[in-house]
């Protein structure tokens, strides 16, 4: 299972929200490119990066500095979310160096985007399903659809998605640990291997969720997403990895 180490980008800053409110965001550091770096030396075997003013504004905004990233790490593996709602915008991050990008907003408004974004980027299309109360949200988590995050799991089974990073919102940025049953009940449904995000605190949380994913009969929990409890020193990074890649 894999540590996914977040980061953050509002207006070229590394930052962390608390419940996706932009008006509530910590500035954790004025040099993303450098903070990527760190997480490699601490052991990241990937990193996932949202665009925040991309999100809202619908289109890629901090596009420059995830190229600077992606330019800086070539090993490293990247997962890029936030105003990809174009197949240019997919071809312009994988042509950067890419290694993923996540299909959010367009994924719950047309459903066949995602659909054709696999076609034509084989094994290069993560889903991102950001959901309150079970009910997933868009538009940079502004607007909660009346669709769960089950049934659009399983509206891309066949699709070729590689991944669905699943994001309680109540949880994000809050330290309040995961919500590891909705969590649970959508890898249990999903034919699609899920990342879990929002609300890792403390390796207690790595712990709960690498022994429920033995549990899980779908496809399974591929990792977890943490942002403010690493950039806080609330969770070891290094340990946490250590922890996931060992038989505990």
């Amino acid at each position: 299972m894999l540590v996914i180490p977040a980061i953050d980008l509002k207006d070229g800053q590394c930052v962390r929200l608390r419940q996706g409110r932009m008006e509530e965001a910590t500035v954790f550091s004025n040099n993303p490119v450098e903070m990527a770096g760190h997480w490699l030396s601490k052991g990241a075997k990937r990193l996932h990066i949202v665009d925040l003013n991309g999100a809202f504004a619908g289109t890629p905004v901090n596009a420059e500095i995830v190229t600077a990233i992606a330019k800086a790490y070539p090993r490293l593996p990247i997962q890029i979310g936030g105003g990809i709602r174009t197949l240019d915008s997919i071809k312009f991050y994988l042509d950067a160096g890419v290694s993923y990008v996540i299909i959010g907003t367009q994924a719950v408004k047309q459903p066949e985007f995602v659909k054709q974004a696999c076609a034509v980027f084989p094994g290069k299309v993560i889903v991102g399903l950001d959901a309150v109360d079970g009910k997933v949200a868009t538009d940079g988590w502004a607007d909660v659809s009346q669709l769960t995050a089950i049934e659009l799991a399983n509206k891309f089974s066949d699709y070729g998605v590689q991944a669905i990073v699943y994001t309680d919102i109540s949880r994000d940025g809050m330290m309040q640990g995961i919500n590891l049953q909705s969590t649970v009940a959508l890898a249990q449904q999903s034919s699609i291997p899920i990342i879990a995000s929002g609300g890792i605190a403390k390796l207690a949380d790595i712990v709960d969720l690498k022994a429920a994913a033995k549990t899980t009969t779908g496809a399974g929990i591929m990792g977890a997403i943490t942002g403010r409890a690493i950039y806080e020193g609330k969770l070891d990074l290094k340990e946490a990895q250590k922890y996931c890649d060992g038989d505990g």
